[in-house]
């Protein structure tokens, strides 16, 4: 089960495709970069798409409807 869950996730990102863009944009800067907002013991997921999710349920990614 991925976790946060999906349709948590779709009450913050109205489409699922802006969803897919953002999380494997981000997920592809934390593998180039190794930066993450968080500390790795907080992340309950071990692959970054996973840690990507994370950072936009709980707020830390901010995304702007055009």
């Amino acid at each position: 089960m991925i976790y946060p869950s999906i349709d948590k996730i779709l009450n913050i990102i109205d489409s699922k495709y802006a969803l897919v863009y953002i999380v494997a944009d981000r997920a592809k800067q934390m593998a180039k970069t190794g930066y993450y907002q968080k500390s790795l013991k907080d992340y309950k997921c071990q692959k970054e798409i996973g840690r990507a999710l994370e950072e936009v349920y709980d707020g830390l990614i901010h995304v702007e409807k055009r």
